[in-house]
């Protein structure tokens, strides 16, 4: 077994993929929120529409969605040995019993978070990213040039009630999951220090609470403006 191997099967090692995985998703939720803040612009879904053919277009994008999604299915992978490993590691009752009061939830239940998350994942890439690349969606010119209407297959989604509370309701275990993860992989990192910590922790709860509103006011929006 080489070195590399040993590294990632440790505690710490799974520990420090967790935090990188983690810290490089918090980009790209950062990302991804900034542009689909476009669905608020007004226009008939046109910027949203041409900043979407660039994403799934762009060679540099592509390169960092690959690197996105071998960090989904990294840190999802992990997160199940983790909590795994925790539980195996951990004896019954009074070290239960302990945490529970020493420890926040969020931060004792992150693989319950995940896993919600996960199944809100798969839903969201079946309505949206698969039928973007595989489905039939309706084309719409802008000047000369044709781009898939994304925008008319958002809006006709969030028009529907089940889904709306599915993308609120997963925005508030996210927000629960980011507020633990946030600061917790900096401290994985070692990028911890009593001057600097609270101002980590402080971004992170408003990152953590930021973030997920945003998310969450799109559906919202679209469905109570539609």
């Amino acid at each position: 077994m080489s070195w590399v191997t040993k590294t990632l099967s440790s505690s710490l090692g799974r520990k420090l993929i967790m935090a990188l995985t983690g810290l490089f998703l918090i980009l790209f939720l950062t990302g991804h929120v900034s542009g689909n803040m476009l669905l608020f612009k007004g226009d008939g879904g046109e910027a949203f529409n041409i900043y979407a053919k660039f994403m799934t277009t762009n060679p540099a994008v592509k390169l960092l969605s690959y690197l996105t999604y071998i960090s989904v299915i990294g840190h999802v992978i992990y997160s199940i040995v983790l909590s795994q490993k925790n539980k195996s590691a951990r004896p019954i009752g009074y070290a239960e019993s302990k945490a529970s009061t020493s420890s926040a939830w969020n931060s004792r239940n992150m693989g319950v978070l995940g896993t919600i998350i996960l199944i809100f994942l798969v839903v969201h890439l079946q309505g949206f990213w698969a039928k973007m690349h595989w489905g039939e969606v309706p084309m719409v010119t802008y000047g000369e040039e044709e781009y898939k209407n994304l925008y008319l297959i958002v809006n006709e989604a969030f028009k529907q009630e089940w889904l709306v509370a599915l993308y609120v309701i997963s925005m508030g275990f996210l927000g629960f999951h980011l507020s633990h993860g946030f600061a917790s992989a900096f401290q994985t990192l070692g990028l911890n220090h009593k001057k600097y910590t609270p101002a980590i922790q402080a971004i992170g709860k408003v990152y953590s609470i930021l973030v997920p509103v945003l998310f969450a006011a799109m559906p919202l929006y679209i469905y109570f403006t539609s």
